[in-house]
């Protein structure tokens, strides 16, 4: 398996601390990483700064990109970005995808990354679900991404916050066909 090209999307939905499960976890896996280029929303850094209590996004050694630079290199198929992970995924950014309004660069690579039939992840975050959400989901599902809800599971017992966003994060790695350490029901 090739090293992989990464997007990651933070979007301002509640639960930064799933972005932040994701970046540590990017780190532990960089032998099967070739680049990670980060875009967050204004909200989402926001939503950061209240919920975390600190801009520590600013301290991952990844590529970081504003929400308008449509030269960053995933704004085209040419770059040849494997997968993008859109987390936590507000219900408007995943209305956009939906309908193909590629207004900045979040929209624009999620266009990018269905067209050229890659791997999109939305981890939805907002609940309960209106019928639009749920057409927006069924849409772009439709289109090949894939939909996986900030849901976490309880099977490994976790004993704080972090350890509960680590279940969905977990589940979003495999989704992303990374190799990692994790709980797995039923394996010793």
């Amino acid at each position: 398996m090739g090293k992989k090209k990464i997007v990651i999307a933070v979007t301002g939905a509640s639960g930064s601390v799933y972005s932040k499960v994701l970046f540590d976890q990017l780190i532990k896996l960089e032998n099967q990483i070739e680049a990670v280029g980060v875009v967050m929303s204004d909200n989402a850094k926001e939503v950061w700064q209240f919920e975390l209590g600190n801009q520590d996004y600013k301290n991952y050694n990844f590529t970081f990109y504003s929400k308008n630079d449509f030269n960053a290199p995933f704004a085209s198929g040419s770059a040849k970005y494997d997968t993008m992970i859109i987390v936590p995924c507000s219900m408007g950014t995943l209305g956009r995808i939906a309908h193909g309004i590629s207004n900045d660069l979040i929209s624009r690579a999620a266009d990018v990354i269905l067209k050229e039939r890659r791997k999109l992840i939305a981890v939805v975050r907002d609940t309960p679900f209106s019928l639009i959400h749920i057409n927006n989901m069924k849409t772009v599902t439709e289109a090949g991404g894939i939909i996986c809800p900030a849901n976490p599971s309880f099977y490994s017992l976790p004993k704080s916050i972090e350890e509960v966003a680590g279940t969905v994060i977990s589940r979003v790695l495999d989704l992303a066909d990374l190799e990692q350490q994790s709980y797995r029901w039923q394996e010793d």
